[in-house]
């Protein structure tokens, strides 16, 4: 089992089991966080925006040109933002700390 560290928009530290290969959206969900993935995982919103730790952000897969088009568009932005329906955990994540924003935006809505 892989660790994962959930920092809320609140200050509170939550943290979470995963599977080698679990999609961090899912364990993020299954942990309780307000991450809606509104369209499922297909990059076509922005509503599973995290702020990864800068400690752990150079260790994930670079992000595709089609998240970094979404990012452009996700509410309070960072220079380590990555939208977790794109992460894809394995044993190098093992510890993993993100933040949650404390706000959304939903492209699809407006």
């Amino acid at each position: 089992m892989l660790n994962v560290r959930f920092l809320t928009a609140e200050g509170k530290l939550v943290l979470a089991e995963a599977e080698t290969g679990d999609v961090l959206l899912r364990v993020a969900q299954g942990a309780g966080m307000p991450l809606e993935g509104t369209c499922e995982g297909q990059m076509a919103c922005s509503t599973c925006h995290v702020i990864v730790s800068p400690d752990w952000f150079d260790r994930l897969e670079p992000a595709s040109m089609d998240e970094e088009d979404m990012l452009d568009l996700a509410a309070g932005v960072a220079r380590t933002s990555r939208l977790s329906c794109q992460i894809e955990l394995t044993e190098a994540l093992d510890g993993l700390e993100v933040r949650i924003p404390g706000v959304s935006r939903d492209m699809q809505i407006g």
